[in-house]
């Protein structure tokens, strides 16, 4: 199983899906973590500038709309071989399109990325889908 980590740091997950730069991903097997790996987050708010983060649609949903989607696209497709994305806050936008291809994310209080991975294998973990916007 593969678990994707929103991070700036590789330690800790980000406050905010969509401003983080990386993910950590972590190989786990027989509920060890056997390998981490550092990747860049395609889509990273200083690649889509400021005032587009959050592109809405004409009908004013937050993280909707063909602009959102492609880069909500993009940013999966860098973890599309994991089964699960941790972050910290994310918008809604996001949060679907990440669903929608199969991955889960998990919005966590947890800041220490082992400490999540190991609650998550537990299932321990909560899912804060209050932190969404």
């Amino acid at each position: 199983m593969k678990i994707a980590a929103i991070t700036d740091d590789g330690k800790t997950i980000s406050q905010h899906f969509g401003r983080a730069a990386y993910y950590l991903v972590i190989t786990v097997e027989d509920h060890n973590i056997i390998d981490c790996e550092m990747r860049g987050k395609p889509g990273h708010t200083q690649f889509v500038g400021e005032g587009q983060e959050h592109h809405e649609d004409s009908g004013g949903q937050h993280g909707y709309g063909p602009v959102a989607e492609d880069r909500h696209n993009r940013m999966a497709g860098a973890i599309a071989d994991c089964q699960v994305l941790l972050c910290r806050g994310m918008g809604m936008g996001a949060y679907d399109n990440m669903q929608g291809r199969g991955i889960r994310p998990v919005v966590t209080d947890i800041a220490d990325i082992e400490e999540a991975v190991l609650a998550y294998l537990d299932g321990k973990l909560v899912d804060h889908v209050d932190r969404l916007h």
